[in-house]
C-alpha cells in the first residue's frame, strides 16, 4: 500500500534524488568515509578500565549500549508512560517501546549519512531513561515541587545524564552521556550544529547549570557529535506520529481530527518524508538540518499534538490537580523516611540500598545523604506508574480514587 502524500507538505519527497541515494550507497558500502561522524577510537571515559577497553567483538559503542539495557532503570521503562496513562490497552505506546523506535529511526538516517550507528544506538536506548512516571504530566509534577523547596530543577534529560553517570557508576561515554542531555524533543531546530565540547570537565559544568538554571540553559544546548543530532531529531520524528495512532486507539481522537487528513497513516508518512528531508540536506555535512517546508510541518503537526492529544490526557487534563498532589505527598514522605534513617521504608527496601550494592560492585557508594531532597527526585523518576501508585495507597489507601483503571472491556 502506497504511502499517502500529506497536503499541507505536498512537495516533502518520499524517496531520495538518483544522485543523493548513490553517495548514500557509497558511505553503506565503505567507499566513502563520512569524515565528520564519530569513530570508535574517539571514544571518551572518565575512567579507563580494562574492562571497558573495545574489541573486535564489542566495539566502544556497543559497550554502552549492553551497559544501558541491562539496567534496572532501562527495564523499568516498559511501565512508564509515553502519553497515555490508567489504560488497559496493550497495544498503546510505553516509553520502552518509544526509546526503540528513536533508535530505529535514527539508525535508519545515521547509517544514510555513514555516521557510527553503534553510537546512535546506545544514545537513543539511554536518552530517557531518566524519565518520570506519568509521561511530561509527571516530569512537570516532580518539577513543580523539587524547584519549590530547592529553587533547581528536574528536567528528564538531565536526570537520565544522572542515572547513567552516578546512580549506576557504569563508566558510559561522554559522547553518549551528551547525547541524552542534548536530546530534549520539546526545541525543535531546522538546523542542529555541533558544540565544541570535547572533555568530562566542561560536560559537568553544563550538567550543574542545567540543575541550577535549566530554564534558560536546556534550550539552547547542542550535541557534540552528528550521532547525538540525529537522535534529537529522530525523537520527535518517533512520537510525533506515533502519538496520534495511540491517541486514535485510545478513543480520544478519530481518523479525521487532525487538519491534514491523514488520521494514523501521518505516521507512515513521517517516517519516511521527515528522513529522507533530514538525509538529503545534511549529506556530506558537519550538521543536520531539514528544508523550511519539512521544518514548518514538523512545528505544525507538533502544535496540532499539543492541542488535540498532549492536553487532553488523563493525567495532563481532569486528573492534573490529584496527581500533582499524588507527588507531592509521596515527595514529602521520602524526606521523612530519610531523615527517620528507619531503613524498612520502601526508599531504603527499594531505592537506596539497592543501589548502594550496586554501586559497590564498581567499588563505588551512593551518597545518598549529601541531598535528601536529590535523592528523593532519584527515587521518584525511577518509578513505574503502576509503582508510583501503589505506593500512594502504601502510603495513604484513600488515594486509591485517584487512579482510575480502565478494564480492557469496558
Amino acid at each position: 500500500m502506497a504511502i499517502q502524500t500529506n497536503p499541507l507538505a505536498p512537495h516533502m519527497q518520499l524517496e531520495l534524488s538518483s544522485t543523493n541515494a548513490e553517495l548514500v550507497q557509497q558511505y553503506q558500502t565503505g567507499k566513502v568515509i563520512n569524515p565528520f561522524r564519530c569513530n570508535n577510537e574517539d571514544v571518551i571515559r572518565r575512567e579507563q578500565t580494562n574492562h571497558d577497553f573495545a574489541s573486535v567483538m564489542r566495539p566502544s559503542f556497543v559497550r554502552d549500549t549492553e551497559k544501558i539495557m541491562h539496567l534496572q532503570a532501562y527495564n523499568r521503562l516498559a511501565g512508564k508512560t509515553q502519553v497515555f496513562s490508567f489504560r488497559s490497552h496493550d497495544d498503546l505506546t510505553r516509553r520502552g517501546l518509544h526509546v526503540q523506535l528513536v533508535a530505529r529511526i535514527a539508525r535508519n538516517i545515521g547509517r544514510a549519512l555513514g555516521l557510527n550507528i553503534d553510537l546512535i544506538e546506545a544514545i537513543a536506548l539511554g536518552h530517557d531513561i531518566g524519565h518520570t512516571p506519568f509521561g511530561h504530566a509527571g516530569e512537570r509534577f516532580l518539577n513543580d515541587e523539587y524547584h519549590a523547596r530547592t529553587g533547581k530543577y528536574f528536567f528528564h534529560n538531565v536526570m537520565s545524564v544522572r542515572v547513567l553517570d552516578t546512580l549506576y557508576g557504569r563508566n558510559l561515554s561522554l559522547q553518549m552521556l551528551d547525547g541524552a542531555i542534548c536530546h530534549n524533543g520539546e526545541f525543535e531546530q531546522q538546523v542542529l550544529e555541533l558544540s565544541n565540547l570535547s572533555t568530562f570537565e566542561d560536560f559537568d559544568v553544563v550538567v550543574q547549570s542545567c540543575w541550577n538554571d535549566a530554564p534558560h540553559v536546556i534550550e539552547h544546548l547542542r550535541p557534540m557529535t552528528l550521532e547525538g543530532c540525529v537522535v534529537r531529531i529522530s525523537d520527535i520524528i518517533a512520537y510525533i506520529g506515533k502519538d496520534r495512532q495511540d491517541a486514535i486507539r485510545a478513543g480520544i481522537a478519530t481518523e479525521k481530527t487532525f487538519d491534514d487528513g491523514m488520521g494514523g497513516a501521518y505516521n507512515a508518512w513521517a517516517l519516511s518524508a521527515f528522513a529522507i528531508d533530514i538525509v538529503s540536506h545534511s549529506l556530506g555535512a558537519s550538521r543536520i538540518s531539514m528544508s523550511e517546508e519539512s521544518f514548518e510541518e514538523m512545528r505544525r503537526a507538533k502544535r496540532e499534538n499539543y492541542k488535540k492529544i498532549y492536553l487532553a490526557s488523563e493525567v495532563a487534563g481532569d486528573l492534573s490537580q490529584n496527581i500533582a498532589q499524588m507527588f507531592a505527598m509521596v515527595y514529602a514522605k521520602c524526606l521523612e523516611w530519610m531523615r527517620c534513617g528507619d531503613t524498612t521504608t520502601p526508599i531504603f527496601e527499594h531505592h537506596i540500598l539497592p543501589l548502594e550494592r550496586s554501586l559497590s560492585y564498581y567499588k563505588k557508594e551512593y551518597d545518598w545523604q549529601k541531598d535528601l531532597d536529590l535523592t528523593a527526585v532519584d527515587y521518584i523518576s525511577a518509578m513505574t506508574d503502576d509503582y508510583f501508585a501503589a505506593l500512594c495507597q502504601y502510603i495513604d489507601p484513600s488515594t486509591a480514587k485517584f487512579f482510575p483503571q480502565y478494564s480492557y472491556f469496558a
